[in-house]
């Protein structure tokens, strides 16, 4: 079964870090493209930040640069998203995915169920 589980969501206050891990497991996907997503309450999913399918490029959402940074470790199947100088609007649920190669993210079938990220003032 193939399987992607965020952890490392919590509750932190207005500036603190958190780092999200996503395991993957059941399949390799050091050939996919693997992305953050988050999605606040009455919002759309919105993108985060990604690692291009190469794994040579990365892409951050504009309201991520200089705050978030991704990684991976493809020994361990897994993807991290340290935050730092966290905001309250970045309160959401945080997502992982994974993309095989010309794959839209909405379209591929390797989603999480969620981490919950809370910031407070």
């Amino acid at each position: 079964q193939v399987r992607l589980v965020e952890s490392g969501g919590g509750l932190v206050q207005t500036g603190g870090s958190l780092r999200l891990t996503c395991t993957a497991s059941g399949r390799s996907f050091s050939s996919y493209a693997m992305a953050w997503f988050r999605q606040a309450p009455g919002k759309e999913r919105e993108f985060v930040a990604a690692f291009s399918w190469s794994g040579g490029h990365t892409y951050y959402a504009d309201s991520a640069k200089g705050r978030f940074t991704i990684s991976r470790d493809h020994a361990k199947n897994t993807l991290y998203l340290q935050m730092n100088s966290l905001k309250s609007e970045d309160t959401a649920v945080y997502y992982c995915v994974a993309a095989p190669p010309e794959t839209n993210w909405f379209e591929s079938d390797y989603w999480g169920q969620g981490t919950q990220v809370t910031v407070s003032s």
